[in-house]
């Protein structure tokens, strides 16, 4: 078995919200380390079923290994979560579960590339079958290209400088590992007693653009809704705000009881319908300061969830 650390994130929370019971049928969209997968099949026994699907070879091997004994109780792929809707027909799930966050292995591994901590490739690739990764982006993309991308992806105040500076070093030698970019940006850009690492929004950004993050998500979430059955729930776990924006956005818009027909939501602008979901939380669950103490990766986590109707 792969060594895979994994603590999954707002389990309580999730299990409260998802409601597992004997005879439903369970979406796992990011199977990761399958600890909430083998949660969910644990407490929907002896009959519930799940689906579950990850694009990290190694999340799928770890996650077939891990529910081996729940026998012919699951069913798993190694494709996207946007490629479910080929897999599973509409109206046929009691739940769905999105964990968005970067596995505690992808970024304890250095040869995946994640980590600001570790050196390896830079690489930043869920599924290492294909796609540009990381270094081909800072070796290629102009230092507008750059900026933009750090700036729109990562929230770096920095972008300009940082990717200026890029563009010049890499006319000397081109960035091939983790901790060479990571040690550059922070020269570029001083700690000088800020709680995160300078380089972190920049990893941010490249690692969301290396795997089309915020497209696949957007673009998924409505069609993983439709999955569920009448009553059946969607929890999604986010772990920064622009992803969290996006699911934010489509369960206020399922859960509200007008379409909106002109640019912005203005009443003259509206058109009456049934709502489509419940939004459960308003707010949604962030993780407990004793959760936090165990896990501290959990800080930035949020869990927002909606019902359909």
């Amino acid at each position: 078995m792969l060594a895979f650390s994994h603590t999954p994130v707002l389990l309580t929370e999730t299990l409260t919200a998802l409601r597992p019971r004997a005879g439903g049928r369970y979406l796992d969209g990011t199977l990761g380390g399958a600890g909430h997968a083998q949660a969910i099949l644990e407490t929907s026994g002896p009959d519930g079923f799940l689906f579950g699907c990850d694009k990290d070879a190694d999340a799928f091997q770890i996650s077939t290994e891990r529910l081996a004994g729940f026998a012919d109780r699951f069913e798993l792929r190694q494709v996207n979560y946007s490629e479910m809707g080929e897999w599973i027909k509409p109206n046929s799930l009691d739940g769905i579960l999105l964990d968005l966050g970067v596995s505690s292995h992808q970024l304890d591994c250095p040869e995946r590339g994640f980590s600001l901590q570790l050196d390896g490739p830079l690489d930043m690739r869920m599924d290492r079958r294909g796609g540009l990764t990381a270094a081909d982006l800072v070796n290629s993309l102009s230092a507008e290209e750059l900026a933009d991308l750090f700036w729109s992806l990562g929230d770096e105040r920095n972008s300009r400088r940082i990717a200026r500076a890029l563009e010049t070093e890499r006319k000397l030698q081109p960035f091939v590992s983790t901790l060479q970019l990571a040690s550059f940006v922070a020269k570029i850009v001083p700690r000088n007693g800020a709680r995160i690492h300078p380089a972190t929004r920049v990893f941010q950004a490249l690692r969301i653009s290396v795997n089309n993050e915020l497209d696949v998500i957007g673009k998924s979430i409505g069609v993983l809704f439709k999955m569920l059955r009448p009553g059946g729930r969607l929890a999604v776990i986010t772990f920064q705000s622009l992803e969290d924006r996006i699911v934010k956005t489509f369960v206020r818009t399922e859960a509200r009881e007008y379409d909106i027909t002109g640019d912005f939501d203005h009443p003259d602008f509206r058109q009456p319908r049934r709502s489509r979901g419940i939004e459960l939380q308003r707010k949604g669950w962030a993780a407990s300061d004793s959760e936090i103490a165990l896990n501290p990766r959990s800080r930035s986590a949020r869990l927002r969830v909606i019902e359909r109707l």
